[in-house]
């Protein structure tokens, strides 16, 4: 084998490697991005769930305790 065959080879290997690390990581960071979002969503939905509840009140009963 040559010196320029061997270095295009170490080469390509290199551009294989760097972008494969670059893929890897910004996936990474996507998913953290989103779960981040995810839970901001799912605090603001228990937030507004809350806030319904108390605007509502207590839940009326139908059916009441007769004296007698």
């Amino acid at each position: 084998m040559s010196t320029e065959v061997l270095a295009i080879i170490i080469s390509a290997v290199g551009v294989v490697l760097t972008l494969g690390t670059s893929l890897f990581a910004a996936g990474a960071w996507l998913i953290r991005r989103f779960d981040d979002r995810i839970d901001a969503i799912a605090a603001d939905v228990t937030d507004l769930k809350i806030s319904v509840a108390r605007l509502e009140g207590p839940p009326r009963h139908l059916i009441t305790a007769g004296r007698g």
